[in-house]
């Protein structure tokens, strides 16, 4: 999962903007370090969205020559099942007694700064009719 990224140069720095996730906003001394600001700026908006049990907007396709800040695996795996989640109105408790578990640990797989096994996620994504397909690139 790749959002693309705007790099405007503003004054000394490198502002960092993304398109999709409007509230994502850093800045970097030059591209590079930019970059790097990026990710953790893009994660940190998204736990608004997670917080405020809000559809998190899946990334446009980007541009030639367009920059991208990559999800990790955990992270794009908790957005689609948040987003699955709310597309299906299905609250947590409904979900941990789909799979088995507590309201907690659906909570706990829905919080982007919680270390989640990713056989978790599949497995409460499998519980709403979806499967998690990871492939190498």
């Amino acid at each position: 999962m790749e959002y693309p990224v705007h790099l405007r140069k503003d004054g000394k720095f490198i502002l960092v903007t993304f398109p999709d996730i409007p509230e994502a906003i850093t800045q970097g001394d030059n591209r590079i370090h930019a970059l790097e600001m990026a990710r953790e700026a893009l994660e940190t908006a998204m736990d608004f969205y997670f917080e405020d049990r809000r559809r998190v907007p899946m990334p446009s396709k980007p541009k030639k020559g367009q920059a991208v800040v990559e999800l990790s695996p955990s992270v794009a795996a908790k957005v689609l099942l948040l987003n699955e989640m709310l597309r299906q109105k299905v609250r947590p408790a409904e979900l941990a007694r789909r799979i088995g578990t507590t309201p907690q640990e659906v909570n706990r797989l829905t919080n982007l700064r919680h270390a989640s096994k990713i056989d978790r996620v599949d497995a409460a994504l499998r519980a709403l009719g979806k499967r998690l397909i990871v492939r190498a690139a």
